[in-house]
């Protein structure tokens, strides 16, 4: 038995460890960090709304292709070296964002970002694995810390720097990335590469299995409804830059909840099936109301608010569910799945601009609405596969050997913590 004084603490861990959780913080601010400035953009720089929502759409077009390769990447290099080229990626893409005078420009750059962060979070919790005290246990509560903090605090830093200019967050998170790019660089040791490298044809080939293929639809729908509220939601509401900052705090602090504390918890008592069935459907509802009053801001902020807690339970109960669910390894279904989900997620935003200029403001999110049901329905047909994640076997019906480890897949929404995993468990006696 762990005693207490070995047990995994936030406050006793090496100074590589805590370089990679800021650099976690940071990176996680990313998903958020531009929903503030959204209008200010599209204000100044003379571009309609759709057109400021290719932000998202490159950068998660681009991670979502990346998903493809990373493993392939860095099962090459090692952790360390795949870090690094990550960082320096952002740090050049996002202080070339705030350079631009162009919304053309910020969307180019916004996707080159994507790819160093693909990159980045694809080994980042593997190599805080690989150096913190309390084994696995221990990285799982720094990355879950780092996780959540970066997810609340990204709006509110856009829309705190967004106050003095739109180019304020993109030098902001420049910034930030140097400092970690200097402190991961110099604290983190080298870490060996894996044992094998992996195919990047493996993801793809990956897809034929059938619980893993409905799954990875379902989050492609659901990701569709997401970020059509996540992506255009700030344009109605007609609000400062700051203000919006502190809706998608309130909204990030209800998802990091939600991800690491609440959907564990339904979860043992509901299963994964019916937890999901719920979050969804309550999504679905919540999007209603915003597509029956899409011009009246206070329905618009208890709305965009309210979703932070079934995107929090959804976000963690799939990932989970997928990498127990995959008979492949946990870093090839990691792969697969974000490659499907972040494409609904990134044409999602810019669809919603088109849609309000060629119709009205209630159609992008009554279409919304209309995924997030249809994302139940093709759960549903894999029922029988998420109540074998819940037992601990894959689609197959094999038991998923250490299955308990997928925990630490807790809100992981770029890939990262399925490979940690992996390596933790090949790696243990």
């Amino acid at each position: 038995m762990t005693s207490s004084a070995d047990a995994p603490s936030l406050f006793n861990q090496p100074r590589a460890v805590y370089a990679v959780a800021f650099a976690c913080v940071v990176s996680f601010m990313g998903i958020g960090l531009v929903d503030p400035i959204l209008p200010a953009l599209a204000h100044d720089l003379d571009a309609t709304p759709s057109q400021a929502t290719l932000l998202f759409t490159s950068y998660l077009v681009v991670t979502a292709v990346m998903m493809l390769v990373t493993n392939w990447v860095s099962s090459r290099l090692g952790a360390k070296k795949t870090l690094i080229v990550g960082l320096v990626i952002i740090v050049v893409f996002s202080a070339l964002a705030g350079t631009t005078d162009s919304i053309s420009g910020i969307v180019a750059f916004r996707a080159g970002w994507g790819l160093g962060n693909a990159l980045f979070i694809a080994t980042s919790l593997a190599a805080i694995v690989a150096s913190a005290r309390g084994g696995f246990a221990g990285a799982i509560i720094l990355y879950e810390a780092a996780l959540g903090l970066g997810i609340a605090a990204g709006p509110l830093l856009g829309g705190t720097l967004g106050t003095i200019s739109w180019r304020g967050p993109f030098y902001g998170v420049a910034a930030l990335m140097t400092i970690a790019l200097v402190a991961t660089a110099v604290l983190l040791p080298s870490t060996p590469k894996p044992s094998h490298p992996t195919s990047i044809s493996a993801p793809l080939k990956a897809l034929r299995h059938r619980g893993l293929l409905l799954m990875s639809l379902a989050a492609l729908l659901y990701n569709w409804a997401f970020f059509t509220m996540l992506g255009y939601a700030p344009f109605p509401m007609d609000l400062s830059a700051i203000q919006l900052g502190w809706v998608f705090f309130g909204w990030g602090v209800l998802v990091a909840f939600f991800s690491v504390i609440g959907a564990p918890r339904l979860q043992r008592r509901f299963g994964t099936a019916r937890s999901l069935y719920a979050a969804l459907t309550l999504f679905a509802l919540d999007l209603a109301v915003i597509a029956i009053w899409p011009d009246t801001r206070a329905v618009l902020v208890t709305c965009v608010i309210t979703a932070g807690v079934f995107i929090g339970i959804n976000n963690t109960l799939t990932t989970q569910a997928v990498m127990i669910v995959a008979p492949v390894e946990r870093p090839v279904a990691s792969a697969s799945y974000g490659f499907v989900r972040f494409i609904g997620g990134g044409l999602a935003p810019y669809a919603a601009g088109k849609l309000v200029e060629h119709s009205n403001l209630h159609v992008p999110f009554a279409i919304a609405t209309g995924t997030a049901l249809l994302a139940v329905a093709v759960l549903a047909t894999a029922h029988e596969a998420l109540a074998n994640a819940d037992a601990g076997l894959d689609e197959d019906g094999h038991t998923v050997t250490n299955a308990d480890d997928v925990a630490g897949d807790v809100a992981d929404e770029l890939g990262g913590a399925p490979g940690a995993v992996e390596q933790y468990v090949t790696a243990r006696p």
